[in-house]
């Protein structure tokens, strides 16, 4: 297949998981004989932080406006067979009707956000990256969460097809890696700062570092401020490349999984840091959230905390019940949950979103013809 999307970003992993996911998928997807085209548009931010343009499996296009993309968009729909639109994508609402009008392609709307999406039609604020319409004119509908999330989308939005694509890992990037000092810590953190995630965060790791200051707390990612509450035994590490992940992650025996609220809330939306370190070979202690153990299994492939206590019992464990944790996680994520997995995944719920609008096609056109 011939695949077309306009999404957020693939040529910057900084503060966003969208690159992760769809360096990921275009290998497995390119593996498996497909080929992606990423429209992209060219922000100064993500300029400023691009780590690559050239990815295999992904040919990324990058436009400045709406003129400089209208011809390359329009001879890449004439021979595509699906053509998708992801959250946040810039101008997608627009984007969104162009890819409805064209005639060929498998209509797909991929919501990676689908939590923030209705939250903010929960609160009447504009998605901009959603047509005004809804969803119905799309012949899928996919999300990173599954869940009553699906039902949300088709209830509020008019979505006629739903199904989830989780996120995933690839195990060329994410895999086990020789500790690196640089990172040492006896619990690490690797994420973006977002003030939703900063209740948990506090509680998770911030306030365990306050009550344990001979312990070593490690934290990297980007966009932290400069009021963040930092203690003397918490050492912080700016935005990490994907190539650094192993190493971030090896360097200490568990690390940290902290959801954002919406996504807490909703359920059954796992972070993509989930997989990877998983994929790393490092144990997890996660916050909790319904459906987390359709990924993994508490108390076996990883441990789960709800407050300070709990995170200073598993960091008590004995190093043996840590480590096998790992290793069994690690069979789980390279089980399910790589970009390979999704790539089929995505792969079968495209035949068949493609076989029923065909069918309805049909049906259409001999109840016109009666």
């Amino acid at each position: 297949m011939n695949i077309v999307v306009l999404g957020l970003t693939v040529s910057s992993s900084w503060g966003n998981g969208h690159a992760t996911l769809w360096r990921a998928l275009g290998r497995a997807l390119f593996a498996r004989g497909h080929r992606l085209v990423f429209f992209e548009r060219d922000v100064p931010y993500y300029a400023a932080h691009r780590d690559g343009t050239d990815f295999p499996g992904i040919d990324l296009h990058l436009y400045r406006d709406w003129s400089d993309l209208r011809g390359p968009l329009g001879a890449r729909l004439a021979s595509a067979d699906v053509a998708m639109v992801t959250s946040f994508c810039p101008e997608g609402g627009a984007l969104a009707g162009v890819i409805c009008e064209a005639p060929r392609p498998l209509r797909v709307f991929y919501d990676l956000d689908t939590p923030v999406t209705l939250a903010k039609l929960e609160a009447g604020q504009p998605v901009d990256y959603l047509p005004e319409e809804g969803l119905g004119a799309f012949d899928l509908v996919l999300s990173y969460t599954g869940g009553r999330a699906l039902d949300a989308l088709s209830a509020r939005l008019g979505a006629r097809r739903t199904a989830p694509l989780y996120g995933s890992v690839d195990p060329q990037v994410h895999h086990p890696a020789p500790p690196s000092p640089a990172f040492a810590g006896d619990l690490s953190y690797l994420g973006t700062f977002a003030a939703d995630r900063q209740p948990a965060l506090e509680r998770l790791l911030v306030e365990p570092a306050r009550r344990a200051p001979d312990r070593r707390f490690v934290i990297g990612g980007a966009q932290y401020p400069a009021d963040f509450p930092w203690t003397p035994n918490t050492f912080f590490v700016r935005h990490l490349p994907a190539g650094d992940h192993p190493a971030f992650y090896a360097s200490s025996p568990l690390t940290l999984n902290v959801t954002r609220a919406a996504m807490a809330a909703m359920g059954y939306c796992p972070s993509g840091r989930l997989f990877e370190a998983a994929a790393c070979g490092t144990a997890i202690l996660s916050d909790d959230w319904e459906g987390l153990d359709r990924f993994f299994t508490p108390g076996d492939e990883l441990l789960v905390a709800r407050d300070a206590g709990e995170v200073l019992a598993a960091l008590d464990l004995p190093r043996a019940t840590i480590d096998r944790m790992a290793r069994r996680a690690r069979e789980r994520a390279l089980t399910e949950h790589t970009a390979a997995v999704r790539a089929r995944q995505l792969e079968a719920l495209l035949e068949g979103a493609s076989r029923s609008a065909a069918a309805q096609a049909a049906a259409e056109g001999l109840a016109c013809s009666a």
